[in-house]
Order: structure tokens, then C-alpha cells, then sequence
């Protein structure tokens, strides 16, 4: 699929889901939506999540990561947040045989906007950016290398190779307020790698926070999170 089908699709669903929020509160803007207004609303708060989709990746796939934000809730408006995670990649290649291995920390830092107009609902449509980073280090080994000049073979394997990464993320999401102080949501990802130092085998297959190492991703995210 090419990039402009990709956001076509990315943005029709944000439309439909913007449809289904909408219709939500228009039906709920009757006794549920005046007890909801007649509660103060304070200026700000905190709330606390994990992000969910990648820590199922983790478990089910050869990379994944595990995923904690934390995020500023600013008049319903404005949000700026911390996500903290570890990524994690354990990949053997069929075809080259070669063996990925990575645990290590990644950070971003960002702020989302809330587009809906009635912020007492609790249900959001927001986009975003992020600046992601992390120092990691990366272990690959694979088939020891022929020599044909002197017929002897040499091991091809690199421990604790370190690399640093920093990228740039355009976040779109959706977030639904479903109980008290439970809210879920999800958003889509489109990652511009910045920078990443090169060792001595090249860029590492998985970066951790990053994904799959290229010039630009398309991720996404689950999350769950709390107000607190």
C-alpha cells in the first residue's frame, strides 16, 4: 500500500470514529451530560497508562516492548506527555540466518491537542507530535564468514554493540472516557528517523521505541490509562 492510500485510510477512520464520539454525546447530553457539567472540573490533572499493543507484540511476536506514560491534562485541551518503555527484540532471519537481540530503555516527549468542543464528555480526538530517543545496545551474530584467499572460516558474531537513535512521531488518536476515571483509546504513528549512529555491522534491525529500523514507520498504539 503506498503512503498516500495509508493516511487515506488513517484518515477516513479517524472520520467515522469521530462519527461514533460524536453521535455518543449528542444522545448523552441529557440527564448523564448535566450531572457530568454540574461537577467542577479542576484546571488540571495527571493521569497514568501503559500502552497495551506493544506489550502484546511482545508476547506474541520476535519484538515488542513495554510501555508506561505519563501525561499532563491541561483544561481538557492540552496534553503533554511522558511515555517511558523497554523494547525488546529477539529475531532470527530466515533467509540470512542472522540473530537480532535487544533489551533496552526509550523515551519520548510530546504534546496532544483534544479537538472535541464539549470537553466535559471526557472522550477525546487529539493529534500530536513526540521526539523519541534512546541509547541502546544490540547483540547479532550469524553463519561464520568464508575466507576464500586463505580457506578458513571466521565467526560472525558482535556482542553489546551500542548505537543512539532519535526520531520524530505525527500522533492521531481517539480516546473514550468508558468508566469513573478508566479511559481507553488507540492512535497511529508515522515516525521520521532524525538520527542514528552506525556501527560496525550498519543500523540495527529493531530500534527500540522506533520499531523497524528505515527512514519512516507506521505504528500504533493501544492505551489504557487512569485518572489521577
Amino acid at each position: 500500500m503506498t503512503t498516500s492510500k495509508t493516511f487515506a485510510s488513517i484518515f477516513a477512520l479517524l472520520l467515522l470514529s469521530s462519527h461514533s464520539l460524536c453521535a455518543q454525546q449528542t444522545a448523552n447530553s441529557g440527564l448523564a451530560g448535566d450531572t457530568l457539567a454540574a461537577k467542577p472540573r479542576r484546571a488540571w490533572h495527571l493521569s497514568v497508562g501503559t500502552d497495551v499493543a506493544g506489550a502484546f507484540l511482545a508476547a506474541t511476536t520476535s519484538y515488542g516492548s513495554l510501555e508506561g506514560n505519563l501525561r499532563l491534562n491541561l483544561h481538557e485541551t492540552y496534553f503533554p506527555t511522558l511515555e517511558v518503555g523497554m523494547g525488546m527484540s529477539d529475531h532470527t532471519n530466515d533467509e540470512s540466518h542472522l540473530h537480532y537481540r535487544t533489551h533496552s530503555p526509550y523515551f519520548r516527549l510530546g504534546c496532544d491537542y483534544n479537538f472535541i468542543k464539549d470537553k466535559s464528555s471526557g472522550n477525546r480526538i487529539f493529534a500530536g507530535m513526540r521526539y523519541g530517543f534512546t541509547p541502546f545496545r544490540y547483540d547479532v551474530d550469524g553463519p561464520d564468514l568464508y575466507d576464500p584467499v586463505h580457506h578458513k572460516y571466521h565467526p560472525f558474531a558482535f556482542k553489546g554493540l551500542s548505537a543512539t537513535s532519535h526520531w520524530a512521531e505525527v500522533v492521531a488518536g481517539l480516546e473514550a472516557r468508558v468508566w469513573g476515571i478508566l479511559h481507553l483509546g488507540w492512535s497511529v504513528r508515522y515516525k521520521l528517523r532524525i538520527n542514528e549512529s552506525n556501527t560496525a555491522v550498519g543500523h540495527a534491525w529493531y530500534v527500540p521505541g522506533y520499531g523497524k529500523s528505515g527512514g519512516s514507520v507506521m505504528t500504533g498504539t493501544f492505551n489504557v490509562s487512569v485518572d489521577i
